[in-house]
Order: C-alpha cells, then sequence, then structure tokens
C-alpha cells in the first residue's frame, strides 16, 4: 500500500480474480472526490452499490448511457468508460479492464481514457499484465505493480452438460445459445440463472441472487462474465472457442480465454475451466499451448492499441470527419475502425438537409451527440442512422427539444409486461434508447421526467424478463431434489407418499405412483430421471409390496377387462392394468402376461399375482360366456358324438357364430337326437347362422370380441353400439368385427342374426308350402326395415319376389352359395318393394 500513496499514478497489472477493482474502490473512497470508468453498465451499478453501501446514497454518483442518478454534490462517480465526464475535477481516477483498448469496436475510448483522464492526487490504471509495454510506451510515469492470483486455475477437460459440476458456469456467445443451453439445464439439473450484457442491471442482479443463493446450481452466460462480475463459480465450461467479434467469426485469443475462464474460483478457492460436450463430441478443443498459458497466466504483450481523437474540432461537418478518421502519431497505436457512431455520422452528412442545419459549431456538435446514441436494438448502422435522422431534426427544429408527445407515445409502445423472453429482451433495448435520449441534459423539455418515466419502465421490463427467465430456465422441484441428491445420496431419499399416490421430496412433488409405477412428475426434467427412478423404486419397495398383498385379497368386483378401442387387451386393478391378455392355446384360454411394472414384486409374489388373476379371469369368463364354456364342454367330452364335434368345433373357433353356408356338411351329418342334443345346449340352427341367442347380448359380445382380437395378438375392435338390432353400415375396416359380433349386412345396414331368424320363422310360419303369400308387417315394422333391406333379406332367406304384386313372396329354398348382389333398377323388384308402404330405417 505504501507505494500507492507515493504515486500519483499507477497500474495495477494482474489475471482476473486479483481484487484489482476491489482495491480500486478501496483508494477511491479514502480520497476526497473520485470517479472510476468500467467497462459495463452491469458492473457500473456493482461498484455503484458497493460505494453507496460506504458513503451513502447522497454521495454518490452513477453515470451511464441509459442510467444517470446524480445527488447534488455526489463526490464520488461510478461510470461506464464512454460516460465518464472528461471535464471533472476528482482527486482520484480509475480505469478499469484498460487492456480494453485493444478492443476493435470500444477500444478508442479505453484509450482516451488511459491518455487523458487523471485524477488530482492519485490515478489508477487496472487492466491485464499483457497491457505492460503500452502502459511503459504511453505513460513511462506509471509505476506498475503486478498483482499474483490469489488461487490457482486448471484445466478439467470436456464434459457433458449432464456431468457439469455444481457451481458452473456455461458460456456461449450468442443469445440463441444461452437460452438453448438453458432450457436444457432445466430439463436435467432443475434449471440456470442466465448473464448477458443486455440484460439490466435489475434483472441481471436479480438472475445472480438466484445462483448465488444456491437457488439454481448453474450459470449461463455471455463473455460478459469476463468483465468483473463477481460470482461464486467454481468451473467455466466453454460452450465454443469462437465468436463473432462485429466483422467476422474467429477463434477467441488466448488472452480473452483466460479472461472468461479467470472468473473460475474466488479468492482462495481454486478454479477449473474446460469444453462442453454436445452430443458426445466436443465443438471445440484448447490447444496444449493455450492450456499452458492460461493456467501461468503468460499472454503476448500487446502491441497497439485502437485510438481516435477523443476531442474532435466540430467547426464543420467535414472537419468533424477528419479528425475522426486522422491516424495516430504514436507507433503504440493504431487507427480505430470505423465504429457505428462514425458510420452514421458519414451517413447522415450525405444528405442535403443535414448539412443545411449543421452550418455552426453548435450544430455540428448537436449532430454528433446524436450520432452516439449506442445500437442497443443492433439494427446496423443503416437502419440505426434512421432512427438518429429522425431525432436529428427534432433536435434542430424550433426549441431544439424532442416533443412531449412523440416521446411519450414511443415509449407507451414499450410498457408492456406481456410476452414471451425475447419479445421482453426486445423492449428492454428499445427502452433503453429512449432512456439514453432521456439523460440528455438539453434534448428534451423536462429530461428528469422522462427519464424517470423510462426508469419505471425498463424497472417493469426487467421484472417481468427475471420472471419468465426464470419460468423458462428453472424447475424449482428438480432444483431442489438434484440438491438432494448430492448432498444425502440416493439411498437417503426422504420419500413419502399421500392416500393419492402423490410421492414427495422434502414437501416438493416429485411424482406419483399408479398401481405398480412411479412416474416423475412431467415438469421434473432432468437426465437423472433414471436415477430418481431407481432411488424411489428402492424406497417404495414397501408400498409394492403392500399393493401386491392387496391386490391378491381383494375382491373381483375391483378388476375389469379393459376393452378400449384400439388398445390391448388388459386386465385392470382398481383403474390400473397390471396384465394384458396374450395368445393363448384357444379363444378360450388366452395367456395372461404380467405389466413389467410388476418386477418390483419379485418371483414369488409375482407368481400370486398371476394365479389371482387367473382366478378371476375364469370366474369373469363363466358369467359373461357361461353359454359359450357350456359349448366347449359338450366339444370336449369323451361322450360327443363325432358328427356333433364336428359342428362345435367352428362354432367355438368363432366365439359362438358360425354362418350357416360354412358349416353345411356338418349340418348334413347330423341326426334328428344329435340335434335335439345340440338344441339342449341352446343353440339355434338358424336359416343363415348357427348361433346361441344369449351371446348376443351386449357384455358377451364385448368379451368374445376381446378374446378374439387377444387370441389373433390384435387391438380391440369397434363395438356395434349396445342394444340396437338394427345398425347402419359402418366403414369397410369396421365390418368384419361387426360381423363377428353377430350381424349381417343388407343394402347398407346391418341386422342381428337373431332378429333375422325372428324373420325367417315369421315367414315360414305364415307361407303355405310354395303358394304365394304375405308376410305380416309387425315384426317388419317394429325393426323399422325399408323394402330394400327388406328384400335382399327375403331373398337371402330363400325367398322370391312375386312379380306384379307389392307384398306376396314365395318359397324357393335356400342357396347354398351366397346370392348376388342386385343394384335396383327402375321397374325391377328391388325398385317396386323400395316403394312399398314399409317403414323408412
Amino acid at each position: 500500500m505504501n507505494n500507492f500513496a507515493r504515486a500519483p499514478l499507477a497500474a495495477v497489472l494482474g489475471p482476473t480474480n486479483t481484487g484489482k477493482t476491489h482495491l480500486a474502490v478501496e483508494r477511491m473512497t479514502g480520497h476526497a472526490s473520485g470517479i472510476i470508468g468500467l467497462p459495463l453498465r452491469l458492473l457500473a451499478r456493482e461498484i455503484y452499490d458497493r460505494v453507496v453501501a460506504i458513503k451513502g446514497p447522497k454521495e454518490v454518483g452513477l453515470i451511464t448511457g441509459e442510467e444517470k442518478i446524480l445527488p447534488e454534490g455526489a463526490r464520488w462517480l461510478c461510470c461506464t468508460a464512454e460516460s465518464m465526464p472528461r471535464n471533472r475535477d476528482a482527486a482520484f481516477v480509475a480505469i478499469d479492464e484498460a487492456q480494453l483498448g485493444a478492443d476493435p469496436e470500444r477500444g478508442h475510448v479505453f484509450t482516451d481514457r488511459l491518455l487523458h483522464m487523471r485524477g488530482r492526487e492519485e490515478t489508477m490504471i487496472l487492466g491485464a499484465d499483457s497491457l505492460r509495454p503500452i502502459l511503459k510506451s504511453l505513460v513511462p510515469e506509471a509505476e506498475i505493480i503486478t498483482r499474483p492470483r490469489f488461487s490457482t486455475l486448471s484445466f478439467a477437460g470436456s464434459a457433458k452438460l449432464s456431468r457439469l459440476p455444481p457451481r458452473s458456469a456455461i458460456v456461449a456467445f450468442s443469445a440463441e445459445e444461452v437460452y438453448t443451453f438453458a432450457e436444457a439445464l432445466r430439463r436435467l439439473r432443475g434449471g440456470a440463472a442466465v448473464v448477458m450484457g443486455a440484460l439490466s442491471p435489475r434483472t441481471r442482479n436479480a438472475q445472480v441472487a438466484m445462483f448465488q443463493a444456491g437457488e439454481v446450481d448453474y450459470l449461463v452466460a455471455t463473455d460478459a462474465i469476463g468483465m468483473g462480475l463477481n460470482l461464486d463459480v467454481r468451473h467455466i465450461a466453454f460452450a465454443s472457442l469462437a465468436k463473432f467479434d462485429g466483422r467476422r467469426q474467429r477463434r477467441l485469443f488466448p488472452h480473452e480465454m483466460a479472461q472468461i475462464a479467470g472468473r473460475a474460483g474466488r479468492h482462495q478457492t481454486d478454479g477449473t475451466f474446460g469444453t462442453l460436450a454436445l452430443d458426445g463430441k466436443t465443438r471445440a478443443e484448447f490447444e496444449d499451448e493455450e492450456i499452458r498459458r492460461i493456467e501461468q497466466h503468460e499472454f503476448s504483450w500487446l502491441k497497439q492499441v485502437y485510438w481516435r481523437d477523443g476531442d474532435p474540432r466540430c467547426d464543420s461537418l467535414d472537419i468533424l470527419i477528419g479528425d475522426l478518421e486522422a491516424k495516430p502519431e504514436e507507433d503504440m497505436l493504431r487507427a480505430a475502425p470505423e465504429a457505428t457512431d462514425l458510420a452514421v455520422l458519414k451517413q447522415l452528412a450525405g444528405e442535403g438537409w443535414v448539412r443545411e442545419r449543421t452550418t455552426t459549431p453548435a450544430m455540428v456538435a448537436r449532430l454528433w451527440s446524436a450520432c452516439g446514441i449506442p445500437d442497443f436494438r443492433k439494427t446496423g448502422a443503416d437502419m440505426h442512422a434512421r432512427l438518429v435522422g429522425r431525432l436529428f431534426k427534432s433536435l434542430s427544429e424550433d426549441q431544439g427539444h424532442i416533443a412531449g408527445e412523440t416521446f411519450a407515445r414511443e415509449i407507451a409502445t414499450l410498457d408492456n409486461v406481456q410476452g414471451d423472453v425475447e419479445t421482453l429482451a426486445g423492449r428492454l433495448a428499445a427502452i433503453r434508447t429512449w432512456a439514453y435520449v432521456a439523460h440528455r441534459d438539453d434534448w428534451l423539455a423536462d429530461p428528469a421526467k422522462w427519464a424517470g418515466r423510462t426508469r419505471a419502465i425498463e424497472q417493469k421490463l426487467s421484472d417481468a424478463l427475471h420472471d419468465r427467465l426464470t419460468q423458462r430456465f428453472v424447475d424449482r422441484r428438480t432444483a431442489v431434489l438434484m440438491r438432494d441428491l448430492g448432498a444425502a445420496g440416493e439411498e437417503a431419499l426422504p420419500v413419502r407418499i399421500d392416500g393419492e399416490g402423490v410421492v414427495t421430496v422434502d414437501d416438493e412433488a416429485i411424482g406419483r405412483v399408479e398401481g405398480f409405477r412411479f412416474h416423475v412428475d412431467g415438469e421434473t426434467r432432468h437426465i437423472d430421471k433414471k436415477r430418481l427412478l431407481a432411488a424411489a423404486e428402492r424406497r417404495l419397495g414397501g408400498e409394492f409390496a403392500g399393493r401386491g398383498a392387496a391386490l391378491i385379497a381383494d375382491d373381483d368386483a375391483h378388476f375389469s377387462l379393459d376393452t378400449e378401442f384400439g388398445k390391448p387387451i388388459a386386465i385392470a386393478w382398481r383403474g390400473q392394468h397390471i396384465a394384458k391378455l396374450e395368445p393363448g392355446t384357444s379363444l378360450l384360454t388366452p395367456r395372461i402376461a404380467l405389466d413389467p411394472a410388476l418386477t418390483v414384486l419379485g418371483t414369488e409374489m409375482r407368481a400370486n399375482v398371476a394365479e389371482r388373476l387367473q382366478g378371476w379371469l375364469d370366474s369373469a369368463m363363466a358369467e359373461a360366456l357361461a353359454p359359450l364354456l357350456r359349448i366347449d364342454a359338450a366339444l370336449r367330452a369323451k361322450a360327443t358324438p363325432p358328427a356333433i364335434r364336428a359342428l362345435l368345433a367352428p362354432l367355438i373357433e368363432g366365439g359362438g357364430i358360425a354362418a350357416r353356408a360354412s358349416v353345411l356338411g356338418a349340418l348334413a351329418a347330423l341326426e334328428k337326437s344329435d340335434r335335439h342334443r345340440i338344441g339342449r345346449l341352446g343353440i339355434t340352427l338358424g336359416s343363415l347362422d348357427i348361433f346361441h341367442p344369449r351371446l348376443l347380448k351386449p357384455g358377451a359380445m364385448r368379451w368374445r370380441l376381446a378374446l378374439d382380437a387377444a387370441q389373433h395378438g390384435k387391438p380391440m375392435p369397434s363395438l356395434p353400439p349396445d342394444g340396437l338390432t338394427l345398425l347402419d353400415e359402418p366403414p369397410k375396416a369396421t365390418q368384419p368385427s361387426w360381423q363377428r359380433a353377430g350381424f349381417r349386412g343388407f343394402g347398407g345396414k346391418m341386422i342381428r342374426i337373431d332378429m333375422i331368424e325372428r324373420l325367417s320363422r315369421a315367414a315360414h310360419d305364415a307361407r303355405d308350402g310354395k303358394k304365394p303369400f304375405a308376410p305380416g308387417q309387425a315384426l317388419i315394422t317394429s325393426l323399422g326395415l325399408t323394402g330394400e333391406v327388406y328384400g335382399k333379406l327375403m331373398q337371402a332367406l330363400g325367398f322370391q319376389h312375386v312379380r306384379g304384386t307389392t307384398r306376396q313372396w314365395i318359397w324357393r329354398g335356400r342357396r347354398t352359395a351366397k346370392p348376388r348382389a342386385v343394384a335396383p333398377r327402375p321397374g325391377n323388384a328391388f325398385a317396386k318393394l323400395a316403394e312399398l308402404d314399409l317403414p323408412r330405417g
């Protein structure tokens, strides 16, 4: 410290995290007044808050492009480098990150401050050691003092996102990448804080506070993290080693890598750095020499810094442009590339109306001041020049002020906290432009009023952006879980289950137990889902065993056959699927396949569960399919004659239904006594189908189709509507399942086969041999048959319409082949039937 007491100008050089800025604040607050210039508005605000805590708010000012807090008589000022007042006398002056003089875009500002900003009693230049030869040449009177890093920084290699250690920061070089990695960390680790230079200080502070408080263990940032932000980061993971510098995509220089990597570790806490592996591959690798130089803090000396005249003459536009494009005389200085402000100035200088209004030095200076509005929206020089030109028109007319109505209208469109992260970030960038305008002393009639309005809108947008960032990138439940797992391990995971099966960890719901399966909450998304499942299932073993015992002991009423259309045939217990039916040795002996979730029960208990399910299935089938089981028993009985077995076998295969045409041979072989025995089984030997009437009831129909689907390894087909006997013909894909259910199609309709048999018997009861007869209308009316449908049905039953009559039929005998379909034509029998006075379906 004695060195500083003797030195009016000192340069404190060293790597990141050596406490240089902290030292400057300590020195500044020891003087009667002071100014410190910093590289970022975020950092200026951080140092302002620190100095306010020491000196009080009435004594400290903050000056940045978009924000000015300047109490009357303020003696200590915290500024961005661009906003440092050049004509203010102060006992102490400090310029932070002075090596940024080598930055093509802003370097000329830092070089100007390094050359010309001096404190009355003491000046301190802070920067990297690479600045040493520049200082010796341009500021030979400066005493150079080296600050060593208090901790070690070492290379840790490449790591997947899921394997990053807690307290890590990922550094990316675009907002899109920042958002992408933050989204991924939400899924994997519960979330991340986000830090970008484009954020307002209020939003950035809220995000940093989450990280510092341990609410999240990860941070995703742009390279703004390398500029003095003090964070509890232990590892820096580079998502890339290249960035777009405003002109081209290039690899980071070693000193830039070190500036960022040096954020890892604080004071005497060691830090590490490495790269991020994506999809199993590392997008960029450090070279061995780069690693060595970063770890040893050895970098090439800067050979030149950028320069531009910091106090150009404003006698005319051409003189101003000439001064700004002038070449430096010193070898260590290099002419700065054309910055946005100069590009905008040159573009406007080419317009006649601008030339007409800038005929005095005062008006040239006013235009140059307007050109200094930063392009916060990143629209490019051409678009930005339009905005500057529009504002300069107002600044060069009448009272030289932007109209209050115009300003109010511009900011009113931004006073809206609705929208997503990108929308709010865009509005924040826009309000920063108007905040910059409001903080110019003579651009508005009432600048204090409008500065307050823009500040209020920025605060609202900042708070809303913080909320959106948190909602989008932080899953607090997963974050809590991952901390608990990391601290206590899987075995100590405190699992609790409420009456509805909700599983909680430290009062945070993480999932639900349904049946014998643990479902992680959809909001708890991270790659350690398998780890969580394993931990939870070990802890839930007792719960699952209890459920298994309850299943085995439960009443039949709590089991059911799930026959949802398009899904596999399943057995449910208390609403949860626990098994499915698969093909067995026959239709009536399906195989029960336990759900894989029941593996949590162990071999013996699973066998007991399977036995219980088989018992229920046998009981349920006995109730729903009793006639079919009687037919099956008769088929298997040794005493059953072969002729009867020949008929029963296809009947069983068809689930209790067989088309008469398919069993004509078996029917012909039956004796009269065989028919009596078949009748005692309840089987109807119908005109078109062989069936058991009770198997056509809705419950039996559902079971028959379900067993048929299971036997063929297919999902549940469509069921006909319950209780109806006449239906509109469904799409072709559905017709086969309805036919298996017990319906036949005629003329666009499907009729249940027992109703067809009733019609057949009624017709036979009404006829006298082969004489013409008229069937009774009562049954036809009750079924709702139309003339065409009834006509096709009668033909299928072996009757023929008598020509020239409307209701007369004769018996011609059943055909053994399927009748040919005949389309109705004008004048034929079907057309006449369609005109009969019969009920319409």
